[in-house]
């Protein structure tokens, strides 16, 4: 959640050129989104019974034994969220483009385009640092997911 909260405030600086106090403004409303969210997918997890055990390894989670509710309360979140990010990002990369752009057809903005060269640069690296780790345990639980059944039958007598 903090991920798409972080470049939607991007976005909403970049693309739509939102000012810092119009951003912090709304701060109160980002984190009750980014609280709440999780505190609802939480309740739903619990209410639903969806947490179950690892016969192997004992550990408890959703979706260890049940596909349904790994697709359904992991999976698709953690998707969702991912591209939803993303998508708000690479808007606000755009936007960067064309400002940056704008910046180099006038005469006299080289050392601000530098700086937001650096600034895109930066955004660049953490969004990586986020994205590459994300898309890894994502494409696992899909691993996960696929190959269960077959694990189970594997270990039975």
């Amino acid at each position: 959640i903090w991920w798409v909260v972080l470049s939607f405030t991007w976005f909403l600086a970049a693309g739509l050129k939102w000012g810092n106090e119009a951003i912090t403004g709304y701060a109160q409303y980002f984190h009750l989104a980014a609280w709440m969210i999780p505190t609802i997918q939480t309740v739903s997890v619990l209410l639903s019974g969806a947490v179950d055990g690892d016969p192997v390894s004992g550990i408890c989670y959703v979706g260890n034994m049940n596909m349904e509710n790994l697709r359904n309360f992991v999976l698709a979140p953690l998707l969702v969220y991912l591209l939803l990010g993303t998508s708000f990002l690479v808007a606000g990369f755009v936007s960067l483009f064309r400002i940056r752009n704008v910046i180099k057809k006038q005469g006299d903005g080289g050392s601000k385009a530098d700086k937001l060269e650096k600034l895109m640069i930066r955004i660049g690296i953490f969004s990586v640092l986020y994205t590459v780790p994300a898309t890894i345990v994502i494409g696992c639980y899909l691993y996960e997911n696929a190959y269960h059944d077959m694990w189970l039958e594997s270990m039975a007598c």
